[in-house]
């Protein structure tokens, strides 16, 4: 395993007081509480953050619906500029929320990049594509030229956006901004660990002319703020773990209001005989270990044809061995660190727990703190069975297993074969057969001849998880009208539903009657 190491990873962290300030005055907290986050390339603090209560939690929604209000009477042309300004100006400043993005999540420079790239292309696909999404449109009305209806599209009011640590830039983004176009506003609960990296783009977005307080910050532990971000919301979007997502669905249910939840998953790769091995195998690995592999739409299960078996994985092994892990705050590096402790147990426990039950540790297997204290190699291991933990839980970090398959039926059993369904990946030279294969997968994106990125850059279309990986969607269609409140309003002309004034009930059904079957014969209804 290729180790880069420079003096980057041991050098003054970038992220004074000035810049800290800046970007927490989004933030609403009284309560006096700080948390001191730390860089997971070298472990030292990095930024002391304001902590927020319950009480926090309603004031911010106050402050939120006040600015709201006025938001909601622009329409949805009026309010596309500062989102076009903050593509414009993302890109400009990249350097400065690339830097913030390594230091807060530990990720390779070329990973930070994919969140800058997401983030201003998601957000210029809203603000091309929001006025026509949300436009007034017309519907079939009851009766023929009498009765004219409408569809408006109302905004929800106040929306909770809770995101995880992982894609700390691209996951809010992605959320808040169709939200805010709908004429919404946004609170949110980014992790505090990588919250500089949301709160950045809030200032930004202010900076390119959005109205203050109409997205605002709250940090805080879920035990204490997690509830009120639901009771407060009139709709809640939330990325995270299954559970927590199915606590959220509970409680968003009993006050009758909607939410979205992307969820986990244990996304399955197949590799059919015909796939192109190179092309495969170094798509393969990008799908794998992208982010040290905490992103909840990369690989973790291969199932690869028998016949190709062995030379795939033979290339495979060699590729992820040669894969650089560093903490450089440059290109130089293919991996970065794992974020947290806490995850960085996880993936040693499930590591050891597949090997200490006969699993073959191909590659990798084990952590690096010659490069950092959360560096861990990617792995590749064979002879995972259902006993080991590994086999079906999500592991989120740099691991996968690799599994034999004879025919094309067994590959798609053994895919579907776990209570998730986020994402997958069939790699073929047959497109048409690729297309046939993911018909029967149970996920909600996948990707042919790709890992996860070709579906989930592709913004007009829905993304989102099936099973335990989610409930709604975001980008496409979707990912803008779940803020809304659809709104019919028809208008009767000529003569009204009960007939003209004189005529009976049985003059009436026998009119309807005939009137009913006209249609029909027209294609009219």
């Amino acid at each position: 395993m290729e180790t880069v190491t420079h003096p980057t990873a041991t050098r003054s962290l970038p992220l004074d007081d000035a810049l800290v300030q800046r970007l927490t005055r989004h933030v609403v907290s009284s309560t006096g509480r700080t948390v001191v986050t730390t860089a997971p390339f070298t472990g030292e603090p990095l930024a002391t953050l304001p902590q927020s209560s319950a009480s926090d939690v309603t004031e911010a929604f106050r402050r939120a619906r006040a600015a709201q209000r006025e938001w909601a009477q622009r329409s949805p042309r009026q309010r596309i500029a500062p989102f076009l300004r903050f593509s414009d100006l993302l890109l400009d400043r990249q350097t400065e929320i690339l830097d913030i993005l390594q230091w807060e999540t530990g990720k390779a420079r070329k990973n930070a990049f994919e969140e800058v790239c997401d983030a201003a292309l998601g957000t210029l696909h809203y603000a091309r594509h929001a006025p026509r999404l949300l436009r007034r449109r017309r519907a079939p009305g009851a009766i023929p030229l009498a009765t004219r209806t409408r569809v408006n599209y109302q905004p929800k009011g106040v929306v909770s956006v809770i995101t995880p640590w992982n894609y700390p830039l691209t996951l809010p983004v992605a959320d808040a901004v169709p939200a805010l176009l709908a004429g919404n506003a946004v609170v949110a609960k980014p992790d505090t660990q990588t919250a500089l990296s949301a709160l950045w783009a809030i200032d930004l977005l202010v900076e390119a002319g959005l109205p203050r307080d109409l997205w605002l910050v709250v940090l805080g532990e879920p035990a204490e703020i997690g509830d009120p971000l639901v009771d407060e919301a009139d709709y809640v979007a939330f990325t995270g773990s299954s559970a927590t997502g199915a606590r959220i669905a509970q409680r968003a249910a009993s006050r009758l209001i909607g939410c979205s939840a992307e969820l986990g998953g244990k996304n399955p790769m197949i590799v059919c005989a015909d796939a192109d091995l190179d092309r495969t195998v170094h798509g393969a690995v990008a799908a794998c270990f992208s982010n040290s592999g905490q992103l909840c739409i990369s690989m973790e299960r291969l199932y690869v044809h028998d016949s190709i078996y062995d030379a795939f994985v033979e290339k495979f092994v060699a590729e992820t061995k040669n894969l650089r892990l560093g903490a450089d705050l440059d290109y130089s590096a293919d991996l970065g660190s794992l974020t947290s402790q806490r995850q960085f147990d996880r993936v040693v426990a499930h590591v050891e727990d597949a090997r200490s039950k006969g699993a073959t540790v191909l590659a990798g297997g084990r952590p690096r703190p010659d490069v950092g204290p959360l560096f861990y190699e990617p792995t590749v291991l064979t002879g995972v069975d259902e006993s080991m933990t590994l086999c079906a839980e999500e592991t989120f970090g740099p691991v996968v297993s690799l599994y034999r398959f004879t025919t094309e039926d067994e590959a798609i059993e053994r895919a579907n074969h776990t209570p998730y369904g986020l994402n997958a990946s069939v790699w073929t030279r047959d497109v048409a057969r690729g297309r046939r294969i993911a018909e029967r997968l149970k996920a909600g994106t996948v990707n042919i001849n790709e890992g996860y990125g070709a579906a989930f850059a592709s913004y007009g279309a829905p993304m989102g998880g099936m099973k335990r990986s989610g409930l709604g969607r975001r980008h496409g269609v979707e990912g803008i009208l779940r803020y809304t409140e659809a709104q019919t309003v028809s208008s009767q002309h000529v003569v009204g539903l009960s007939g003209p004034p004189g005529m009976s009930a049985e003059t009436l059904s026998r009119v309807m009657t005939t009137g009913i079957r006209l249609m029909r014969a027209l294609r009219i209804r």
